[in-house]
């Protein structure tokens, strides 16, 4: 190092995307009241001052850590509950598959755990994550089950309560996982509770069969 260099310099690879990856980590580890900037820094490998390069405060990180870790998955979401080609029935095991996935092999669980046990002191995280995920989700699947049921493919039903019914046991089960199962709990297979939810769900938003008894 010559003399008179900084001690930090940035790296030019040293972008947005490393200190969400580091924040990422941090968030899950610590939670968010408990995550300090100077560690989400260093595990990025740069200065706390280059991470004000990007970031303001930990909610600015935390809102971009939900675009870049979260958003991909869920515009791969969307883009499958867009298509009008399938069957209803095979689009749904498509994005159920995709999602017990994305549930076993990312830090998702971890996020959602965060958002839940820290949004009455930093609403701000609910905000983001409704904005970000929840609203996008419930509309593209209520989106979904509508057109499904124009076309004669699943019975009449509230298309918003029912993309809740479809939900629900995702997130009960991300809950089970993050907080009953360290603490001794039999852990749970995300991936084949989504599937075999997925297929009671479907057998249920099935269109009565003509001349079946009420």
């Amino acid at each position: 190092m010559q003399p008179g260099q900084p001690k930090w310099r940035r790296r030019s690879e040293a972008r947005p995307g490393e200190i969400t990856r580091a924040a990422l980590d941090v968030f899950a580890e610590k939670g968010f009241a408990a995550a300090k900037l100077d560690e989400i820094a260093a595990r990025a490998g740069i200065s706390k001052g280059a991470l004000y390069l990007y970031f303001e405060t930990k909610e600015d990180i935390f809102r971009a850590v939900v675009r870049e870790s979260v958003a991909p998955n869920l515009d791969m979401a969307e883009t499958i509950l867009a298509q009008t080609t399938l069957p209803f029935a095979d689009m749904m095991r498509l994005m159920f598959g995709r999602v017990g996935e994305v549930a076993e092999t990312t830090r998702l669980g971890a996020v959602i755990k965060l958002v839940i046990g820290e949004s009455r002191n930093f609403p701000e995280l609910a905000r983001v994550w409704h904005d970000e995920v929840v609203s996008r989700t419930l509309s593209a699947l209520s989106g979904a089950l509508s057109r499904a049921q124009a076309r004669g493919e699943l019975r009449q039903g509230d298309p918003r309560l029912q993309a809740f019914s479809l939900m629900g046991p995702l997130l009960m089960g991300v809950v089970w996982r993050e907080t009953f199962v360290p603490v001794g709990a039999p852990d749970l297979d995300l991936k084949a509770l989504i599937a075999q939810h997925g297929e009671t769900v479907l057998a249920g938003l099935a269109p009565a069969q003509s001349g079946a008894s009420a």
